[in-house]
C-alpha cells in the first residue's frame, strides 16, 4: 500500500458552505491515493496508532531539499513517503472545468479577431490539420502546464480523444474527455464519437484496475447550434442506456440565444429541455446567453447540471456579458470555472480563470462584496469537481477523498506581506508559485518539475509539429460557425 504524508503544512479548508479557511501546521495522511487524515503536526504518530513515520533519512540534492520554506523535501521512511512542506499552503487540486487540451498547438495564432472570424477564418480551418500524433503531442504538453500550475483534473472536449487520454495517463493528471462531433459529419461521424468515449471509459482500466479511475469520458455534441435536435435526443439515449455525462456548449452568447429563438424557436437551454439533454448529467460550456426564463428549467435540472465558465475568453473575443453565476448558483447549479482552449486563453492557468472570475462576477453584479474569496476558492474546487462528475470524490482536503493536493509557495514578493493566504491565492498567485502536486496521492510534480514526462521534450515535440497544424494553405475547414 502505497503511503504519504505532507509534513507540516499549512491546508485550505473548503467546506461544502460558508467560508473557507486555512489551519496552520498540519500533516496529511494518505494512503493508497486517500486522504486518510489531516492532523495538527506533531500529533502523527498518535494519529497512526503509535507508527512514526518521520524516521527516516532525508534526501538531498536532486531528489528534493529540505528544511527551506517553498521547496518540498522528501524522506523516505520505510513504507512512508514524507514530503516536508515546511512553509507552504496545501490546496485542493484544481480543475479546469472546460478546456480543448490539444488547442496549445494554436496558442498565439488567432489574435485580435471578431468570434466569427476566429472560428471561420482560423481556427475551425486549422483543424482540417489535425492528426492523431498532433493532438497527442499537444495534449501532452497541455498535461504538462496545467499540473505544473496546480490543475490536477481537466474536462476536455475535442477530437481524436483516444490520444488526449493516452496524455493525461502518460502526465498523471486527471481527466474526463468528451469526444467532439458536429451534425455535419452524419450519422458516422456520430456515432464514430460515441464509439470514442467508449475507449476512452476503458483506457483507463488496463493500467490501474484499482481506486478510481484517473481518466474517465463524457459524450460531446459539440453545441446546440452545430448539432441536430435529432442527434441531441441520439445522444441522449446513448448517455441513458451507458451511463455517460454530456459535454456541451451551449448558448455561449446573448447573439446565439437570439439565433437560436428566430431558427428554432427556443432557447439553447429550451433545447436542451425539450431533447432531453437536461435530463441526463450534463456540463454545459459557458452559459452567457442563458435567460431568464430557462433558469426555472436550469433549476428543475439542478441536481445533475453543471456549468462552465471561462472568463477570459469572454473579454478577450468580447462575446459580451459573461456567465451569470449568481443566478445559477441561486437555482442549485453548481458552476466550475475553466479555461477554454489555449488558441484563445493563451494559457491553461486555472488561477488566472479564477481571479477574472472574480473580477468579472463582481462587475457583471455591480457589487464588490459578491464573489468573495471563499465563494471563488469553492467553485475552482469543489464547483470544478462537480463539473467533472467528481463531487465527493475531489475537491477538498479531508478525509475519504481522494489526494489531489497542490503545494503552494507564498513568499514571493508579489505576495508579500501575507495578510490573508486566501486573498493571495486568488489574486496574486501565479501558477509558477506552485512547488509540488499530487495526484491519487502520487507525486506528478516535484519542486516544480514533472515526474512522468520529459518538460524539454514535450516542448520541443510540440514546437516541431505546431507550424504545420496552423498552416492555412490546405483550405476547407471542419466547419463553420453561424449561429
Amino acid at each position: 500500500m502505497a503511503r504519504v504524508m505532507i509534513r507540516d503544512c499549512s491546508v485550505l479548508l473548503v467546506p461544502d458552505a460558508g467560508e473557507c479557511g486555512v489551519a496552520e501546521r498540519q500533516d496529511i495522511l494518505i494512503e493508497n491515493g486517500v486522504i486518510t487524515g489531516v492532523v495538527p503536526t506533531g500529533t502523527t504518530t498518535e494519529a497512526l496508532g503509535g507508527a512514526d513515520p518521520t524516521g527516516g533519512t532525508a534526501r538531498t540534492g536532486a531528489e528534493g531539499a529540505t528544511g527551506a520554506a517553498g521547496v518540498a523535501g522528501h524522506v523516505e521512511a520505510g513504507a512512508w513517503e514524507v514530503i516536508d512542506a515546511t512553509g507552504l499552503l496545501a490546496v485542493p487540486g484544481l480543475t479546469n472545468a472546460h478546456t480543448h487540451s490539444p488547442m496549445v498547438m494554436m496558442r498565439g495564432a488567432a489574435e485580435d479577431v471578431s468570434i466569427d472570424d476566429w472560428f471561420n477564418r482560423r481556427i475551425w480551418p486549422m483543424e482540417v490539420n489535425l492528426t492523431p500524433e498532433r493532438v497527442q503531442v499537444g495534449a501532452r504538453l497541455a498535461c504538462a502546464e496545467m499540473l505544473l500550475g496546480g490543475t490536477t483534473t481537466f474536462v476536455d472536449h475535442y477530437f481524436h480523444a483516444d490520444r488526449i487520454a493516452a496524455a493525461a495517463l502518460e502526465c498523471g493528471i486527471r481527466a474526463d474527455i468528451a469526444p467532439t462531433f458536429f451534425s455535419s459529419t452524419g450519422d458516422a461521424g456520430r456515432e464514430a464519437a460515441f464509439d470514442a468515449a467508449r475507449a476512452v471509459r476503458e483506457s483507463d482500466r488496463a493500467g490501474r484496475g484499482h481506486g478510481h479511475p484517473r481518466v474517465t469520458a463524457s459524450l460531446g455534441p459539440h453545441a446546440t447550434y452545430t448539432v441536430t435536435e435529432d442527434d441531441l435526443a441520439r445522444t441522449v439515449r446513448v448517455a441513458g442506456d451507458e451511463g455517460f455525462r454530456i459535454h456541451l456548449h451551449a448558448a455561449e452568447t446573448e447573439e446565439q440565444t437570439r439565433a437560436s429563438v428566430e431558427r428554432l424557436g427556443a432557447t439553447p437551454v429550451e433545447v436542451l429541455e425539450r431533447t432531453g439533454v437536461l435530463g441526463e448529467d450534463v456540463l454545459v460550456a459557458h452559459g452567457c446567453g442563458i435567460t431568464e426564463a430557462d433558469l426555472p428549467l436550469l433549476a428543475r435540472h439542478s441536481a445533475s447540471t453543471a456549468v462552465a465558465c471561462c472568463p477570459k475568453v469572454y473579454l478577450k473575443l468580447a462575446m459580451g456579458p459573461t456567465t451569470p453565476v449568481k443566478a445559477l448558483w441561486e437555482a442549485g447549479v453548481a458552476v466550475g470555472v475553466g479555461t477554454d482552449g489555449a488558441a484563445v486563453h493563451n494559457t491553461l492557468d486555472v488561477w488566472e480563470s479564477l481571479r477574472l472570475l472574480a473580477l468579472t462576477q463582481k462587475q457583471r453584479e455591480g457589487d464588490a462584496e459578491w464573489m468573495t474569496l471563499s465563494q471563488t476558492l469553492r467553485l475552482a474546487t469543489r464547483g470544478g469537481a462537480a463539473a467533472a462528475g467528481l463531487a465527493g470524490v475531489t475537491g477538498a482536503i479531508e478525509p475519504g477523498l481522494r489526494a489531489d493536493v497542490v503545494l503552494v509557495d507564498l513568499s514571493g514578493p508579489h505576495h508579500q506581506p501575507v495578510h490573508d493566504p486566501m486573498a493571495a491565492l486568488v489574486y496574486s498567485t501565479r501558477a509558477s508559485d506552485v512547488i509540488t502536486v499530487l495526484v491519487d496521492g502520487e507525486v506528478v510534480v516535484r519542486d516544480r518539475c514533472p515526474t512522468k514526462v520529459d518538460l524539454a521534450e514535450t516542448v520541443a515535440h510540440a514546437r516541431a509539429l505546431a507550424r504545420e497544424l496552423v498552416d492555412l494553405s490546405a483550405g476547407g475547414a471542419v466547419q463553420r460557425y453561424d449561429p
